[in-house]
């Protein structure tokens, strides 16, 4: 497909093919009308024999068909993936295309910087100006910094709070599997599960206490953003802990999806 060729108010959708869930985001134009997520999909569960392609249209009409979308002849897709296996099957729809890191206006980028973080940055900077530091609370918690010039300054990448908690029952004979704490658990546990949310909890907020610190000493205009699917729970206690901090962090989901549009509106000036 030849994105240049896509018209200022066409329908087109951007999918963001992340660790455990597919994020979608539907468009008219450079705007943004409606995100939702759904479950990915396996090669093992496409029928062998059958036509991959059909599968994926199939599915793709489905998902929108649950947003009350219908499936336009030729609607364009634009991918961004960090499964390469999911890469695979979603290509096959004819009008789709690939968003890759070069491709992005962005400097400092390097091979293995994960696309969804590029994406975000870009993002987040393009909506609340540079310099920028974007945190996503997914899988994995990242931080990825921008400086005024829109290069990339760096960042870092720990696991998320579920894949914390899931990695002590996965690696230890005797602990519990815990939910993540929707209330602050008190610091001086005295019961194991309480415990492990409270080591889980306090350390991640803590480290990005430390981190936002670090960035505001660096950067002291630059802008703070939070996204992912704990976002909201992290924002929630970080600001119990650090009110004056977290009074500062922009909450903002669909900076992805900003990023996504952002490489559309590229193509349409070309």
């Amino acid at each position: 497909m030849k994105l240049l060729y896509m018209s200022e108010n066409q329908e087109w959708l951007g999918l963001m093919i992340g660790n455990t869930r597919l994020h979608w985001g539907y468009f008219v134009g450079a705007i943004l009308q409606k995100t939702w997520d759904i479950d990915r999909i396996h090669k093992w569960e496409i029928e062998e024999n059958i036509n991959v392609e059909i599968v994926v249209r199939k599915l793709l009409k489905n998902t929108l068909e649950t947003q009350n979308i219908k499936l336009n002849h030729q609607m364009p897709l634009l991918i961004a993936s960090v499964v390469p296996q999911q890469t695979v099957l979603w290509e096959t729809y004819p009008w789709s295309d690939m968003i890759t890191l070069e491709k992005l206006p962005l400097q400092g980028l390097y091979p293995t910087l994960g696309i969804d973080r590029a994406l975000a940055v870009l993002g987040a900077g393009t909506k609340f100006g540079w310099p920028v530091l974007v945190i996503d609370a997914g899988t994995a918690i990242t931080f990825t910094g921008a400086d005024v010039q829109k290069k990339i300054v760096g960042g870092s990448i720990l696991p998320g709070l579920r894949l914390q908690l899931s990695s002590l029952i996965a690696g230890t004979a005797m602990l519990p599997l815990v939910d993540i704490p929707v209330e602050l658990p008190p610091r001086w546990a005295k019961e194991t599960a309480t415990a492990i949310q409270s080591g889980v909890i306090y350390t991640v907020l803590a480290g990005m206490q430390n981190y936002i610190v670090a960035w505001r000493e660096e950067f002291p205009e630059g802008q703070i953003v939070l996204t992912g699917g704990d976002r909201i729970l992290l924002l929630t206690h970080f600001t119990k802990l650090f009110p004056e901090l977290g009074a500062t962090i922009i909450d903002a989901p669909e900076v992805i999806f900003w990023g996504i549009a952002k490489i559309w509106g590229l193509h349409i000036m070309k």
